[in-house]
């Protein structure tokens, strides 16, 4: 059973989607880091200084004690991580469709099919001249 699961483990598809998972996780952590130090500053800049992760709707107010330690935290919706989180999925669909594009450039086109035989025209034409002699 172990050297079957060795077998199963060493083949080329498991380790390329191993390979493809961390890849992936990766380029999540660049995209990530991309949208929220450069992306979101810019859009913020351009919408009048609005940060999106900041953007939230407080359901409870955090209660606060007199000597300014904080005995039950804040209650609030974040919607704008929400607003990241989207752009951060667009982003990764462009790469990932530019990726697919480009993959799909360097493949080869099949060659084309050989020709099946005479065609219906050229047969008609070999019976008109049979019968002409």
């Amino acid at each position: 059973m172990l050297k079957e699961f060795k077998n199963f483990i060493m083949t080329g598809n498991v380790i390329d989607l191993a390979v493809a998972v961390l890849l992936a996780g990766a380029m999540g952590l660049v995209v990530s880091g991309f949208v929220n130090d450069i992306m979101m500053p810019l859009v913020g800049h351009f919408s009048g200084g609005v940060d999106f992760a900041d953007m939230k709707v407080v359901l409870d107010e955090a209660v606060v004690a007199a000597d300014g330690t904080v005995t039950k935290a804040e209650n609030a919706i974040m919607y704008g991580k929400w607003i990241n989180a989207i752009i951060n999925l667009i982003i990764v669909g462009f790469v990932l469709f530019m990726i697919v594009k480009a993959y799909n450039k360097t493949k080869t086109p099949p060659a084309p099919a050989a020709p099946a035989g005479p065609s219906d025209n050229d047969l008609l034409k070999e019976i008109r001249d049979a019968l002409k002699k």
